[in-house]
């Protein structure tokens, strides 16, 4: 029983313990560094995105639209990491710039700030934030941009597309449009509250005020009220200001006119036929009231009884205003629907 026990014994006995390759220390500690190298990282990156939420947070409680220059906006909105997304208004609102467009754009954007800043949906996942050409000069060089005012969408990650930058030529820059617009790029829903305006009412008061004036001061003579061409004349206003676009202008708020920032011209035509401007409305209804003082002026010539040479003379005016006033219609109809092959008097 020894004898036989003794070689296995040997055996054991001669068995050497197993390690690993002497190689595959320095591949297990560069291993290592490396995972706590990566964890290190990701620590770092989860504090710096801290920080600048933190930061972005604490500017919010103090002003619904916060602004940047180059450093605020390359370190905020262009450098990763970022989980939120930002809105920027890119204005020129300095006086010397003379941009009416951008301070009116300003109105809307800062009732739309407030709105979602006192709204109780308000969070750290969506920020507006305004940069001033005259403040951020370098900041609209590296975008390439030339005009405006301009909204963008900065999403949390990648770079904006297309859609991030609002039509505002097409669609205006109203607070409920700039709303529906970042609800689609941005899924937050913002309800948008106006300060109370009171003006509405206190003209509508005058307005009341001064009708049941003049109708308690001729009570006694009321015959003004079927007075046939009073009636006539506030429907024509009435139909000019509708056909003109005034209520596309109240829904849409676009601006009055377009100033180009290179050469300084002035467009009061909107070139799309998608848009307008609040001066073409009113170039819009001047050129109608025009025509339809022609047209009242040939049916006087003839229906009238009177002088036969003054009746020529009214109807030639009448002609010349209808003829020179609609050709000129045409012509802003053919700029903005490019192709509308009909005109009479060319003022291209």
């Amino acid at each position: 029983m020894g004898a036989r026990g003794a070689p296995s014994r040997r055996r054991q006995a001669g068995r050497r313990p197993r390690y690993l390759p002497t190689g595959s220390f320095p591949f297990l500690l560069l291993l290592l560094l490396l995972c706590i190298q990566l964890g290190g990282g990701q620590k770092k990156k989860e504090n710096l995105l801290t920080e600048k939420v933190e930061q972005l947070m604490e500017w919010s409680s103090r002003r619904s639209i916060f602004r940047m220059n180059g450093d605020k906006f390359r370190k905020f909105i262009k450098a990763p990491p970022r989980n939120y997304s930002m809105i920027v208004m890119f204005t020129a609102l300095q006086p010397q710039r003379q941009c009416s467009v951008c301070r009116q754009a300003n109105e809307e954007y800062q009732i739309l700030a407030n709105s979602w800043r006192y709204s109780s949906a308000f969070c750290n996942k969506l920020f507006f934030s305004m940069v001033d050409y005259d403040e951020g000069t370098d900041v609209f060089q590296q975008l390439n941009m030339n005009s405006a005012p301009t909204f963008m969408h900065f999403p949390p990650k990648g770079r904006p597309k297309r859609a991030d930058t609002f039509d505002l030529q097409r669609i205006g820059f109203a607070a409920e449009q700039l709303a529906k617009w970042i609800a689609d790029r941005t899924d937050v829903h913002i309800r948008v509250f106006r300060p109370p305006n009171y003006s509405g009412t206190i003209a509508l008061a005058l307005l009341v005020s001064l009708v049941g004036g003049l109708l308690y001061l001729r009570r006694n003579n009321l015959e003004f009220i079927y007075n046939k061409t009073g009636w006539a004349m506030v429907s024509l206003c009435i139909v000019f200001a509708m056909t003109s676009g005034q209520m596309w202008n109240h829904i849409r708020g676009p601006p009055y006119a377009h100033k180009n920032p290179h050469n300084g011209q002035v467009s009061y035509i909107h070139g799309s036929s998608q848009a307008q401007f609040v001066a073409e409305s009113h170039i819009i209804l001047v050129l109608n009231a025009a025509i339809t003082m022609g047209m009242v002026l040939l049916n006087e010539a003839a229906t009238s009884k009177g002088d036969v040479g003054k009746r020529r003379i009214i109807c030639l005016v009448g002609l010349g205003l209808v003829v020179f006033f609609f050709s000129f219609l045409l012509s802003i109809f053919r700029s903005k629907y490019h192709g509308y092959p009909y005109s009479d008097l060319d003022f291209e």
